[in-house]
C-alpha cells in the first residue's frame, strides 16, 4: 500500500519509489484529459456488467439444480464436472477458443463450410463477437466453482420449511421460489456487495489474452491499459494513479450499496 505514493511522485530509477519529486494530481489529470480514457472506462464497465449482473443468476440456478438431485453419487459427479473448468488456466481456455474459431481450420468454421456457408471468418478479430465470447467463456469456467457457496447456503435451509410448504400444496417450483430463494437471499446480497469492489476491474488475464487488433476498440480496458502504460511503457506513476482510482471507485461503490441495503433490509456486510 505504501507504494501508492508513486501516484503523486515522479518515479526515477535513481531515486526509487519515495525519492522522486512531488507532482500532485498531475497523473490523474492526464488520465481524464486523455480522449480515449472514456472508452477504457466504458469497456471496463460493460465487461464488469456482464460478469456481475448478467452472470449472477447462473451459479444460483446451478446450485438449485444440484439440490434437486436425488442420488448423491450423481450429484457428486455433476458437481465435479462443473468444477473442473475453474482449474484450467485462461491461457488454455483462450487457446481453445482460438482453435475453435480459427478461420478455415477452426471447428466452427468447418461446420459453417459444411452447410455451404463462409468458413473464412476470423471470429476473434470481430468486435461483435468479443463480448459474447468473454461472457460465455467466463460462464463456462466459473459457474461450477461459484455455485459452491450458494449450494452450501441451500443445504443450510431447514428441511421443515420444505415439508411445511409441501403440506400447503406447494410444488417444487413454488418451494424454490418461496423457500429456497428467500433462504439464500442474504448470501446473494453479501456476495454481490463484495463483488462490487471490482466493478472497475474487468479481469486482466482473460481480456488481455483475448485482445486482437480487430477488437481493440472494445477490448481495451483499464486493467490492460495499466499494464501497457506501466510495465510496457515505463510510466509507473501514471499507471499507479489509474490503479488507485480503480480501488477508490470500488471502495466508494461498496460503501454506498452496503449503506443502502442496511437501511432497507437486514442483509449487509456491517
Amino acid at each position: 500500500m505504501s507504494g501508492l505514493v508513486l501516484a503523486f511522485k515522479k518515479f526515477g530509477f535513481n531515486t526509487g519509489l519515495y525519492g522522486g519529486s512531488f507532482v500532485g494530481l498531475k497523473y490523474f489529470e492526464q488520465f481524464f484529459k486523455d480522449p480515449r480514457s472514456f472508452i477504457y472506462v466504458k469497456n471496463t464497465l460493460i465487461i464488469s456488467f456482464l460478469k456481475l449482473f448478467i452472470y449472477l443468476p447462473f451459479p444460483i440456478l446451478l446450485a438449485i439444480m444440484f439440490n434437486e438431485f436425488k442420488a448423491d453419487k450423481a450429484r457428486g459427479v455433476a458437481q465435479s464436472i462443473s468444477y473442473l473448468p475453474y482449474f484450467i488456466s485462461w491461457v488454455v481456455v483462450v487457446g481453445i477458443l482460438n482453435r475453435l474459431f480459427a478461420p478455415n481450420t477452426g471447428l466452427i468454421n468447418q461446420v459453417i463450410t459444411f452447410f455451404n456457408g463462409d468458413g473464412s471468418t476470423f471470429w476473434m478479430m470481430n468486435e461483435n463477437f468479443f463480448y459474447p465470447s468473454v461472457f460465455f467463456s467466463y460462464l463456462w469456467k466459473n459457474i461450477g466453482w461459484d455455485s459452491i457457496i450458494y449450494y452450501s447456503a441451500i443445504v443450510g435451509i431447514a428441511p421443515s420449511l420444505y415439508e411445511a410448504a409441501a403440506i400447503d400444496g406447494a410444488g417444487r417450483l413454488k418451494q424454490t421460489l418461496h423457500v429456497t430463494l428467500p433462504g439464500i437471499t442474504q448470501t446473494i446480497t453479501i456476495l454481490f456487495i463484495l463483488s462490487l469492489g471490482g466493478i472497475l476491474s474487468s479481469g486482466f488475464d482473460q481480456i488481455f489474452l483475448m485482445q486482437t487488433p480487430g477488437n481493440a476498440n472494445v477490448s481495451q480496458t483499464i486493467d490492460t491499459y495499466i499494464v501497457q502504460t506501466g510495465l510496457q511503457g515505463g510510466q509507473y506513476g501514471y499507471a499507479t494513479a489509474i490503479g488507485l482510482m480503480q480501488g477508490v471507485g470500488g471502495l466508494v461503490l461498496t460503501l454506498v450499496v452496503n449503506n443502502i441495503t442496511s437501511k432497507h433490509s437486514d442483509n449487509s456486510l456491517w
